[in-house]
């Protein structure tokens, strides 16, 4: 695929490739930092790491075992999409890569907060639960970056390259560290546009929840800055949770089409999302490994069908969660 530029004449196929381009960009950032950092090791200096020790009875080790398998299943066929060597394959193949992708990040986060004995199944408790945790520090600074506030008066943290006043995001993919921290921004900016639009839709279409005029008592058909206050405490932090849920809107709408007709590089796309989710599933699993011991994670591993077991879940215990928990054998690595 050719990148777009301003002086080249825009054909009608790469105009209506642009929506998934920018997709595309957006999650392409995303992983893009999250290698630069290459920090998920900094989890071991956290004291909300080092502390975490919550008590895990039988019971809850069961539904760990059920929620880990449906995260490292969905992990696993992720993974598995680009053996076939046919583009056309892997495009038509987003219809399922996009909710796996999302569905193995929603098993793996219920397991964690399961672990710490809050068993939620409900999406937007959990994606609130993750934006709180995501704020305390829970997570390493390459997917700690979050947004709050409200419409038109956002604020992004721990994104310190990314200034919406002085550079915007195109549809080329970031090659440097700030344009992918601008990128992710523009990401955090777009969904939670979208989510505090849908909920005033919801609370303006409804008598009883409709935010009035305190001078007529008739529904507000305008808003202004203390009521997008209101909406924006409502919806709690936008993180990465939000992101990856985009995933699920776009594969159970139309929207998925326009990836499918588009000409991206929908190879490159699929890596990143694998990426991605390995990396966030990881951090998920150390604090469930830590909580278990690293023997009782293993047992809970050895009770896994054998192509999970030797897969990536091998890779990911021998160099991330074992070195992670025995920290006398290996150094500890800061991320630059």
């Amino acid at each position: 695929m050719v990148p777009f530029s301003p002086a080249q004449p825009v054909d009608e196929t790469w105009r209506k490739s642009i929506p998934a381009q920018v997709f595309l960009n957006h999650f392409f950032a995303i992983d893009f930092h999250l290698q630069r950092q290459d920090d998920l090791f900094d989890l071991r200096r956290f004291p909300l790491f080092q502390d975490f020790a919550p008590a895990v009875s039988d019971e809850q080790r069961k539904a760990l075992e059920k929620l880990l398998l449906n995260s490292w299943s969905a992990e696993y066929a992720l993974r598995i999409t680009p053996v076939v060597n046919d583009n056309q394959y892997l495009q038509s193949s987003l219809h399922w890569t996009f909710p796996q992708a999302y569905y193995s990040v929603l098993f793996s986060v219920r397991a964690f907060l399961h672990t710490m004995g809050e068993p939620v199944s409900n999406e937007e408790i959990i994606r609130r639960r993750i934006g709180n945790m995501v704020v305390r520090g829970y997570y390493p600074a390459s997917i700690g970056f979050y947004a709050s506030g409200p419409l038109n008066g956002y604020r992004t943290m721990r994104l310190p390259l990314a200034k919406f006043d002085i550079a915007k995001p195109d549809l080329t993919l970031p090659s440097r560290e700030s344009a992918a921290q601008i990128e992710i921004a523009q990401f955090l900016k777009t969904s939670r546009d979208r989510r505090i639009k849908a909920l005033r839709q919801a609370i303006q279409n409804n008598p009883k929840t409709a935010l009035r005029s305190a001078k007529t008592g008739k529904v507000l058909q305008k808003f202004g800055l203390d009521q997008y206050k209101q909406l924006g405490k409502q919806i709690g932090y936008t993180t990465y949770f939000d992101a990856l849920s985009r995933l699920r809107i776009s594969s159970t709408n139309r929207e998925i089409e326009r990836f499918v007709e588009s000409e991206i590089d929908v190879r490159l796309f699929h890596e990143s999302l694998v990426n991605i989710v390995s990396h966030i599933n990881a951090v998920h699993e150390a604090y469930i490994a830590k909580a278990l011991g690293i023997q009782g994670y293993k047992q809970l591993i050895a009770k896994l069908p054998s192509y999970l077991q030797e897969g990536f879940l091998r890779e990911r215990l021998n160099k991330v969660i074992e070195p992670m928990l025995l920290p006398e054998q290996s150094e500890l690595r800061i991320a630059a």
